[in-house]
């Protein structure tokens, strides 16, 4: 285990952590059998942690025409241009689970346009890195092209809700120098 700082900024005890958020960090640790690093950054401040995750549920635990794997991957890919280490590294891992492919996530890390992805797939991450760098020049091109590809409107909405959220956390991410798990890197990599 590395013995570097989680964040540039202060870790709080989780048993001094207000009591809803050391429940949702117990619950959390619980599940996965270790507390990601972004639930003890973010839990410096707690007003903002509750309003992130917030958001971060209604994105990520919704019924929607997006899958889960498809979810990650529009993490995974807009967080590399991003240079968000944390969140491709754990959403990586994520990804591997949830597409139940040990190859995937590194793929579409590095370059989703090689990677082994459907058709819809790579139509959803194009949209999604315009999203990212380009999000003034989104088009009704963009739409058309991506109902062609079976997504609806709403599904249009999730990949660019999901894309700015994780742009934010991104940004965020970065800035407190926040350390990913070494829990993640050798996640579900089994072949």
């Amino acid at each position: 285990m590395s013995k570097k700082p989680i964040s540039r900024f202060p870790i709080p005890e989780i048993q001094d952590m207000p009591d809803d958020i050391k429940q949702r960090v117990l619950a959390v640790q619980e599940k996965v059998g270790f507390v990601p690093n972004v639930f003890l950054a973010l839990a410096h401040r707690p007003d903002e942690f509750r309003a992130f995750f917030a958001y971060h549920d209604a994105l990520m635990e919704k019924d929607s025409g997006l899958s889960q794997a498809e979810r990650e991957m529009i993490i995974v890919a807009t967080s590399n241009v991003n240079g968000c280490l944390y969140c491709v590294v754990a959403h990586g891992a994520v990804l591997r689970i949830r597409a139940k492919n040990a190859l995937i996530a590194d793929q579409v890390a590095v370059n989703y346009r090689k990677a082994d992805i459907t058709p819809r797939e790579h139509a959803m991450l194009d949209f999604a890195m315009k999203v990212c760098s380009k999000s003034d020049e989104v088009s009704d091109a963009d739409y058309k092209m991506l109902g062609e590809h079976g997504f609806s409107e709403e599904d249009v909405w999730d990949i660019a809700a999901i894309t700015a959220f994780f742009g934010l956390s991104n940004r965020m991410v970065n800035t407190i120098a926040m350390r990913p798990n070494d829990e993640f890197f050798g996640m579900a990599r089994e072949f």
